[in-house]
């Protein structure tokens, strides 16, 4: 039987995807793994966000190419530059678009019959979430992602995303609830809430926004401890949700909310919210007590002055949020911002980068501190190389946020909630012991 493989790049909701194809896959009887080294068919599901991403996927291509591998490409970069993939790769199989992979099985089949090159591309994608088909979790573990929506209906000016996955589709609240109560049936405890925008969800479905309601019935479910919620917009942040938040007990007290920028100006360069983002910020601390708020910025948006950065700096040094990543704005063809001028140069983009983030270890070394000597509730992720209990707070997301170093003789299980003394930390991590 013709062995197939997946390799999945980008963003966690790309990984949902890529477990959609593997479960369509067996579904259709075929042999799938993630072993692509004994493979016959790679299937390489592609990020296109930013450059580095788009040179990541293309490395990724190059290598399975070179070891004598059929490969499809899937996902975002197939969407943004299928012609020109097969021209600068002409030995690849096949090229299927971000909403054309349930056409898989019937490609696959052709390539097995060497027939010569598929693509597959809908210039005009539009994503609706299969429902008729079992994700096959790539990644198992305490957490799992949970996607609630696809696609999006903001055109924020550096952003190429609403032209690879098409307008806004959330899934029904019924759907949903039964895939996270199959997660907890697996053995999940912790579900991460994502979409391009989750405070969006619902305004294409219902004519209003429901994130409020789901959250209501997935703090229903057996088994699971915690649901956290990523990716949400301002402008969608209301009190009805926040109320909600501060009142659910298996909702952690975490708000990621991407600003991207402070200054009034930029943010309107940006096709963003401008408005007064203090007073939001303000709001979610009062109606949420101990909130964690994690969130992101961009420098170097084209046209943006020293007078624009200073007023980001400071108002990051004013908020003092507890997580924070910044991003090197990225030039990407298709977006309103490719052609604007003038484009900021690539060495004082990176010199802002690394201003913010020195401001913000500061911060997050100070934060971190003021925890040594509480007791807080950690979920067990698993165990590190030397033996280490690896371990998280509410409020720390995986794989962005940080962690609790933890050593124990205690037998612990993966996805436990554990009441954990932080006796110390650095600017990221914390370190704690069993009580």
């Amino acid at each position: 039987m013709t062995k197939i493989a997946i390799v999945s790049h980008g963003c966690a909701k790309n990984l949902i995807d890529s477990e959609l194809m593997f479960g369509l896959l067996v579904k259709n009887g075929f042999e799938v793994s993630l072993d692509e080294i004994n493979s016959d068919i790679v299937i390489v599901n592609t990020c296109s966000f930013i450059c580095d991403a788009e040179r990541e996927s293309v490395k990724s291509i190059l290598e399975l190419v070179d070891s004598g591998k059929k490969v499809i490409v899937t996902g975002c970069l197939s969407q943004k530059h299928a012609g020109e993939l097969k021209e600068s790769i002409p030995e690849l199989s096949a090229v299927v678009g971000t909403t054309d992979f349930l056409k898989l099985p019937e490609i696959i089949n052709k390539i097995i019959k060497d027939e010569e090159y598929i693509e597959e591309v809908n210039q005009t994608p539009d994503y609706i979430y299969p429902e008729n088909i079992e994700r096959q979790q790539i990644t198992m573990g305490a957490s799992s992602y949970l996607k609630i929506a696809e696609g999006c209906n903001y055109n924020c000016g550096y952003c190429i995303i609403p032209h690879l996955r098409g307008k806004y589709h959330s899934r029904s609240i019924e759907n949903i609830v039964q895939e996270a109560k199959e997660l907890a049936n697996k053995g999940v405890t912790e579900l991460i809430l994502i979409a391009q925008d989750t405070s969006y969800y619902g305004m294409d479905l219902y004519k209003e926004p429901k994130l409020a309601e789901l959250l209501e019935e997935l703090n229903k479910i057996d088994g699971i401890c915690w649901i956290r919620i990523m990716y949400t917009h301002p402008a969608m942040i209301n009190d009805k949700l926040l109320e909600t938040i501060a009142k659910l007990d298996k909702v952690v007290k975490y708000i990621d909310i991407p600003l991207q920028h402070s200054h009034p100006e930029m943010l309107k360069r940006m096709n963003r919210p401008s408005f007064d983002y203090r007073e939001l910020i303000s709001k979610i601390r009062a109606k949420i007590p101990n909130v964690a708020i994690r969130t992101a910025f961009i420098t170097g948006y084209p046209a943006e002055t020293e007078e624009e950065f200073e007023h980001l700096y400071h108002f990051i040094e004013d908020m003092e949020f507890d997580k924070l990543g910044v991003f090197q704005y990225s030039r990407e063809k298709g977006t309103p911002s490719y052609s604007m001028k003038p484009q900021i140069t690539a060495k004082v983009k990176k010199e802002r980068q690394k201003k913010l983030m020195t401001l913000q270890q500061q911060i997050s070394f100070e934060k971190n501190k003021a925890k040594i000597g509480q007791i807080l509730p950690c979920i067990i992720e698993g165990f590190s190389d030397t033996g280490e209990v690896v371990a998280r707070t509410q409020y720390d997301a995986p794989e962005v946020d940080g962690v609790v170093h933890i050593q124990t003789t205690e037998a612990v299980v993966p996805g436990d909630i554990e009441n954990v003394k932080i006796i110390d930390a650095d600017a990221y991590d914390l370190i704690g012991e069993i009580v």
